[in-house]
Protein backbone atom coordinates (compact mmCIF):
# COMPACT_ATOMS: atom_id res chain seq x y z
CA UNK A 1 0.00 0.00 0.00
CA UNK A 2 1.69 3.43 -0.57
CA UNK A 3 3.08 5.74 1.70
CA UNK A 4 0.70 8.86 2.45
CA UNK A 5 1.55 12.18 4.22
CA UNK A 6 -0.70 11.21 6.96
CA UNK A 7 1.95 8.00 7.67
CA UNK A 8 5.12 10.23 7.40
CA UNK A 9 3.29 12.46 10.23
CA UNK A 10 2.06 9.81 12.32
CA UNK A 11 5.66 8.27 11.87
CA UNK A 12 7.72 11.36 12.59
CA UNK A 13 5.15 13.13 15.33
CA UNK A 14 4.76 15.64 13.00
CA UNK A 15 1.59 17.29 11.01
CA UNK A 16 0.89 16.27 7.88
CA UNK A 17 1.18 20.65 6.99
CA UNK A 18 4.52 20.55 7.89
CA UNK A 19 5.13 17.38 6.15
CA UNK A 20 3.75 18.90 2.94
CA UNK A 21 5.64 22.07 3.33
CA UNK A 22 9.20 20.20 3.54
CA UNK A 23 8.02 17.84 0.54
CA UNK A 24 6.96 21.10 -1.44
CA UNK A 25 10.02 23.16 -0.37
CA UNK A 26 8.52 25.84 1.52
CA UNK A 27 11.00 28.12 3.16
CA UNK A 28 9.55 28.12 6.63
CA UNK A 29 10.84 24.66 7.66
CA UNK A 30 13.88 24.46 9.87
CA UNK A 31 16.67 22.45 8.07
CA UNK A 32 16.83 19.80 11.10
CA UNK A 33 12.70 18.67 10.31
CA UNK A 34 13.73 19.07 6.74
CA UNK A 35 16.37 16.95 7.04
CA UNK A 36 14.83 14.51 8.95
CA UNK A 37 11.65 13.92 6.92
CA UNK A 38 13.61 13.77 4.06
CA UNK A 39 15.56 11.15 4.93
CA UNK A 40 12.50 9.19 5.61
CA UNK A 41 10.90 9.88 2.75
CA UNK A 42 13.87 8.29 0.45
CA UNK A 43 14.13 5.26 2.68
CA UNK A 44 10.61 4.48 2.59
CA UNK A 45 10.48 5.48 -1.05
CA UNK A 46 8.01 7.87 -0.59
CA UNK A 47 5.93 8.89 -4.14
CA UNK A 48 4.22 11.64 -3.98
CA UNK A 49 0.36 11.07 -5.42
CA UNK A 50 0.27 14.35 -7.99
CA UNK A 51 -3.24 14.30 -8.12
CA UNK A 52 -4.49 14.47 -4.63
CA UNK A 53 -1.57 17.57 -4.22
CA UNK A 54 -2.72 19.58 -6.81
CA UNK A 55 -6.49 19.12 -5.24
CA UNK A 56 -4.81 19.96 -2.14
CA UNK A 57 -2.62 22.73 -2.76
CA UNK A 58 -3.89 23.76 -6.60
CA UNK A 59 -0.73 23.82 -7.68
CA UNK A 60 0.03 20.94 -10.62
CA UNK A 61 4.00 20.93 -9.96
CA UNK A 62 4.36 21.17 -13.41
CA UNK A 63 5.72 24.37 -15.97
CA UNK A 64 6.10 23.78 -19.67
CA UNK A 65 8.57 25.41 -22.17
CA UNK A 66 8.17 25.64 -25.77
CA UNK A 67 10.95 26.05 -27.45
CA UNK A 68 11.55 27.22 -31.44
CA UNK A 69 13.56 24.17 -31.85
CA UNK A 70 15.17 21.81 -30.01
CA UNK A 71 18.23 20.92 -32.02
CA UNK A 72 19.57 24.18 -30.99
CA UNK A 73 22.47 24.62 -28.50
CA UNK A 74 21.39 27.79 -27.43
CA UNK A 75 18.20 26.64 -26.38
CA UNK A 76 19.54 23.35 -24.67
CA UNK A 77 21.04 25.81 -22.58
CA UNK A 78 18.47 27.26 -21.85
CA UNK A 79 16.75 23.75 -21.22
CA UNK A 80 18.95 22.75 -18.42
CA UNK A 81 19.50 25.90 -16.63
CA UNK A 82 15.19 25.24 -16.57
CA UNK A 83 15.23 22.10 -15.92
CA UNK A 84 18.03 21.58 -12.61
CA UNK A 85 16.53 24.82 -11.02
CA UNK A 86 12.84 22.97 -11.49
CA UNK A 87 14.08 19.78 -10.05
CA UNK A 88 15.77 21.56 -7.16
CA UNK A 89 12.03 22.71 -6.32
CA UNK A 90 10.27 19.58 -6.94
CA UNK A 91 8.86 20.25 -10.74
CA UNK A 92 8.60 18.58 -13.86
CA UNK A 93 9.24 20.23 -17.07
CA UNK A 94 7.05 19.54 -20.37
CA UNK A 95 9.40 20.49 -22.94
CA UNK A 96 7.35 21.58 -26.47
CA UNK A 97 8.61 22.43 -29.99
CA UNK A 98 6.76 25.15 -31.77
CA UNK A 99 8.80 24.87 -35.05
CA UNK A 100 8.90 28.74 -35.17
CA UNK A 101 4.76 28.27 -36.58
CA UNK A 102 2.38 30.21 -34.98
CA UNK A 103 -0.48 27.95 -35.02
CA UNK A 104 1.56 25.52 -33.80
CA UNK A 105 2.41 27.34 -30.85
CA UNK A 106 -1.13 28.38 -29.99
CA UNK A 107 -2.00 24.84 -30.10
CA UNK A 108 0.89 23.96 -27.69
CA UNK A 109 -0.53 27.03 -25.07
CA UNK A 110 -3.95 25.18 -25.19
CA UNK A 111 -2.82 22.31 -24.42
CA UNK A 112 -0.55 23.26 -21.62
CA UNK A 113 -3.10 24.79 -20.45
CA UNK A 114 -5.54 22.00 -20.71
CA UNK A 115 -2.91 20.24 -18.45
CA UNK A 116 -3.13 22.64 -15.46
CA UNK A 117 0.63 23.80 -15.63
CA UNK A 118 1.30 26.10 -12.90
CA UNK A 119 4.02 28.48 -15.53
CA UNK A 120 4.70 28.75 -19.52
CA UNK A 121 8.21 29.97 -20.38
CA UNK A 122 8.10 30.86 -24.08
CA UNK A 123 10.32 32.38 -26.70
CA UNK A 124 7.73 33.21 -29.67
CA UNK A 125 8.23 31.93 -32.85
CA UNK A 126 9.22 33.62 -36.22
CA UNK A 127 5.45 34.02 -37.39
CA UNK A 128 4.13 35.00 -34.20
CA UNK A 129 2.30 38.56 -34.70
CA UNK A 130 -0.85 37.85 -32.81
CA UNK A 131 -0.44 37.53 -29.21
CA UNK A 132 -3.98 36.89 -27.79
CA UNK A 133 -2.96 33.25 -26.61
CA UNK A 134 -0.08 34.36 -24.17
CA UNK A 135 -2.68 36.66 -22.82
CA UNK A 136 -4.77 33.82 -22.43
CA UNK A 137 -2.01 32.30 -20.08
CA UNK A 138 -2.53 35.16 -17.63
CA UNK A 139 -6.39 35.24 -17.79
CA UNK A 140 -6.11 31.78 -16.46
CA UNK A 141 -4.02 32.83 -13.77
CA UNK A 142 -0.72 31.06 -14.66
CA UNK A 143 2.54 32.61 -14.63
CA UNK A 144 4.01 33.81 -17.88
CA UNK A 145 7.91 34.38 -18.38
CA UNK A 146 8.83 35.60 -21.90
CA UNK A 147 12.61 34.96 -22.82
CA UNK A 148 14.94 35.53 -26.20
CA UNK A 149 12.59 36.31 -28.37
CA UNK A 150 10.17 38.56 -26.58
CA UNK A 151 6.86 40.56 -26.96
CA UNK A 152 7.55 44.00 -25.55
CA UNK A 153 3.67 44.64 -25.27
CA UNK A 154 2.98 41.97 -23.08
CA UNK A 155 3.26 43.07 -19.18
CA UNK A 156 4.98 40.07 -18.01
CA UNK A 157 8.30 38.92 -16.31
CA UNK A 158 10.78 38.74 -18.91
CA UNK A 159 14.57 36.94 -19.32
CA UNK A 160 16.75 38.82 -22.35
CA UNK A 161 20.29 39.74 -23.45
CA UNK A 162 20.77 43.47 -24.14
CA UNK A 163 20.81 42.62 -27.83
CA UNK A 164 21.19 45.84 -28.94
CA UNK A 165 24.72 46.39 -27.00
CA UNK A 166 25.99 43.17 -27.89
CA UNK A 167 25.15 43.93 -31.78
CA UNK A 168 26.94 46.98 -31.30
CA UNK A 169 29.95 45.48 -29.55
CA UNK A 170 30.06 42.75 -32.34
CA UNK A 171 30.20 44.70 -35.43
CA UNK A 172 32.81 48.07 -33.15
CA UNK A 173 34.74 44.91 -33.11
CA UNK A 174 35.00 44.90 -36.69
CA UNK A 175 35.67 48.50 -37.32
CA UNK A 176 38.51 48.14 -35.09
CA UNK A 177 39.81 45.77 -36.66
CA UNK A 178 39.46 48.06 -40.29
CA UNK A 179 36.45 46.97 -41.58
CA UNK A 180 34.24 49.79 -43.58
CA UNK A 181 32.19 47.96 -45.58
CA UNK A 182 30.25 45.38 -43.49
CA UNK A 183 27.77 43.39 -44.52
CA UNK A 184 24.73 42.48 -41.89
CA UNK A 185 23.02 39.34 -42.58
CA UNK A 186 19.81 39.52 -39.96
CA UNK A 187 16.77 37.68 -38.97
CA UNK A 188 12.91 38.85 -40.40
CA UNK A 189 11.58 41.99 -39.91
CA UNK A 190 9.65 41.63 -36.68
CA UNK A 191 11.11 39.36 -34.37
CA UNK A 192 12.63 41.91 -31.38
CA UNK A 193 15.93 40.27 -31.56
CA UNK A 194 16.43 40.96 -35.17
CA UNK A 195 15.43 44.54 -34.58
CA UNK A 196 17.69 45.25 -31.68
CA UNK A 197 20.69 43.55 -33.23
CA UNK A 198 20.36 45.19 -36.92
CA UNK A 199 19.59 48.57 -34.76
CA UNK A 200 22.86 47.61 -32.79
CA UNK A 201 24.47 47.41 -35.78
CA UNK A 202 23.37 50.70 -37.44
CA UNK A 203 24.25 52.03 -34.30
CA UNK A 204 27.78 51.44 -34.50
CA UNK A 205 28.18 52.45 -37.94
CA UNK A 206 26.77 55.86 -37.13
CA UNK A 207 28.75 55.69 -34.27
CA UNK A 208 32.27 55.45 -35.91
CA UNK A 209 30.64 57.59 -38.99
CA UNK A 210 30.77 54.66 -41.35
CA UNK A 211 27.83 55.28 -44.06
CA UNK A 212 24.98 52.87 -43.75
CA UNK A 213 24.45 50.75 -46.89
CA UNK A 214 20.98 49.42 -47.32
CA UNK A 215 22.46 46.99 -50.00
CA UNK A 216 24.72 45.37 -47.54
CA UNK A 217 22.00 43.95 -45.35
CA UNK A 218 20.27 40.52 -46.22
CA UNK A 219 16.96 38.82 -44.86
CA UNK A 220 17.16 35.55 -42.87
CA UNK A 221 13.99 34.46 -42.12
CA UNK A 222 14.80 30.49 -40.89
CA UNK A 223 18.39 31.41 -39.40
CA UNK A 224 19.83 28.55 -40.90
CA UNK A 225 23.63 27.80 -42.43
CA UNK A 226 21.99 27.60 -45.92
CA UNK A 227 20.42 31.19 -45.50
CA UNK A 228 24.52 32.49 -44.53
CA UNK A 229 25.53 30.48 -47.62
CA UNK A 230 23.07 31.51 -50.12
CA UNK A 231 23.06 35.30 -49.11
CA UNK A 232 26.81 35.62 -49.50
CA UNK A 233 26.51 33.93 -53.02
CA UNK A 234 24.13 36.66 -53.46
CA UNK A 235 27.01 39.27 -52.17
CA UNK A 236 29.47 38.28 -54.67
CA UNK A 237 27.10 37.78 -57.55
CA UNK A 238 25.68 41.08 -57.41
CA UNK A 239 29.19 43.08 -57.00
CA UNK A 240 28.67 44.32 -53.30
CA UNK A 241 32.23 45.33 -51.28
CA UNK A 242 32.54 44.41 -48.55
CA UNK A 243 35.13 43.45 -45.91
CA UNK A 244 33.16 42.31 -43.02
CA UNK A 245 30.67 40.50 -41.97
CA UNK A 246 28.22 40.74 -38.35
CA UNK A 247 25.28 37.68 -38.40
CA UNK A 248 22.38 37.40 -36.41
CA UNK A 249 23.54 34.32 -35.44
CA UNK A 250 25.92 31.73 -35.40
CA UNK A 251 25.03 29.10 -37.99
CA UNK A 252 24.18 32.12 -40.53
CA UNK A 253 27.70 33.32 -40.12
CA UNK A 254 29.23 29.41 -40.71
CA UNK A 255 27.00 29.27 -43.72
CA UNK A 256 28.49 32.37 -44.77
CA UNK A 257 31.94 31.01 -44.03
CA UNK A 258 31.19 28.09 -45.69
CA UNK A 259 30.38 29.95 -49.28
CA UNK A 260 33.55 32.66 -49.07
CA UNK A 261 35.96 28.96 -48.54
CA UNK A 262 34.19 27.66 -51.55
CA UNK A 263 35.40 30.85 -53.71
CA UNK A 264 39.07 31.36 -51.78
CA UNK A 265 38.23 34.40 -50.04
CA UNK A 266 40.43 34.94 -47.04
CA UNK A 267 39.14 35.00 -43.70
CA UNK A 268 40.08 36.74 -41.69
CA UNK A 269 42.11 39.19 -44.62
CA UNK A 270 39.46 39.67 -47.29
CA UNK A 271 36.69 39.24 -44.56
CA UNK A 272 35.92 39.32 -41.01
CA UNK A 273 33.23 37.80 -39.78
CA UNK A 274 31.34 37.75 -36.53
CA UNK A 275 28.20 35.36 -35.31
CA UNK A 276 26.10 35.52 -32.22
CA UNK A 277 24.98 33.66 -29.25
CA UNK A 278 28.46 30.68 -29.26
CA UNK A 279 27.52 27.38 -30.35
CA UNK A 280 29.56 24.67 -29.41
CA UNK A 281 30.28 24.39 -33.13
CA UNK A 282 31.77 27.71 -33.61
CA UNK A 283 35.01 26.96 -31.64
CA UNK A 284 35.02 23.62 -33.85
CA UNK A 285 35.03 25.00 -37.46
CA UNK A 286 37.89 26.36 -40.07
CA UNK A 287 38.28 28.79 -38.79
CA UNK A 288 36.96 29.53 -35.63
CA UNK A 289 34.18 31.67 -35.49
CA UNK A 290 34.53 34.95 -33.43
CA UNK A 291 30.64 35.56 -31.43
CA UNK A 292 28.73 37.00 -28.98
CA UNK A 293 28.43 34.18 -26.07
CA UNK A 294 25.10 34.10 -24.47
CA UNK A 295 25.25 32.55 -20.85
CA UNK A 296 22.04 29.95 -21.98
CA UNK A 297 22.31 28.08 -18.85
CA UNK A 298 22.06 31.37 -16.64
CA UNK A 299 19.33 32.47 -18.88
CA UNK A 300 17.80 29.36 -17.72
CA UNK A 301 18.12 29.01 -14.13
CA UNK A 302 16.93 32.56 -13.72
CA UNK A 303 13.88 32.03 -15.70
CA UNK A 304 12.67 29.72 -13.18
CA UNK A 305 13.72 32.16 -10.09
CA UNK A 306 11.05 34.58 -11.67
CA UNK A 307 8.25 31.50 -12.08
CA UNK A 308 8.69 31.05 -8.66
CA UNK A 309 8.36 34.70 -7.58
CA UNK A 310 5.16 35.35 -9.73
CA UNK A 311 3.29 31.97 -9.21
CA UNK A 312 3.83 32.28 -5.03
CA UNK A 313 2.42 36.10 -5.50
CA UNK A 314 -0.58 34.76 -7.88
CA UNK A 315 -1.61 32.22 -5.32
CA UNK A 316 -1.29 35.08 -2.54
CA UNK A 317 -3.10 37.02 -4.59
CA UNK A 318 -0.29 39.89 -3.93
CA UNK A 319 0.46 42.10 -6.70
CA UNK A 320 2.82 41.02 -9.07
CA UNK A 321 5.67 43.19 -9.71
CA UNK A 322 6.62 42.13 -13.61
CA UNK A 323 10.92 41.85 -13.89
CA UNK A 324 13.08 41.86 -16.78
CA UNK A 325 16.33 40.59 -15.92
CA UNK A 326 19.06 41.39 -18.50
CA UNK A 327 21.54 38.43 -18.49
CA UNK A 328 25.05 39.73 -19.29
CA UNK A 329 27.06 38.74 -22.62
CA UNK A 330 30.25 39.11 -24.20
CA UNK A 331 32.01 38.99 -27.67
CA UNK A 332 34.53 35.84 -28.18
CA UNK A 333 37.25 36.59 -30.19
CA UNK A 334 38.70 33.41 -32.75
CA UNK A 335 40.17 33.30 -35.91
CA UNK A 336 37.76 34.42 -38.03
CA UNK A 337 38.09 37.83 -37.07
Amino acid sequence: MPLKLKDIAKALGLSVTTISKVINNYPDISQTTKKKVLEYVKQNKYKPNLQASFLRTNESKLVGIILPSLNHYFFNSVLEGLVDNAMKNNYMVIVLQSNEKYKKEKKLVEQLLNLNVDGIFITVSQETRNFDHLFEIQKNNKTLILFDKIEKSINCSKVIINDKQAAFIATEHLIKRGCKKILHFRGGLLPQISIDRFLGYRSALEHYKIPYDPKRVFICENGNDDEGYLNAKKVIEEGIEFDGLFAISDLIALGAIRYFNKKNISIPDQVAVVGFSNWKVSKLTTPTLTTINQPGKLMGEKMFDLFLKGFKANKNKEKINFETIIIPSNLIVRNSS
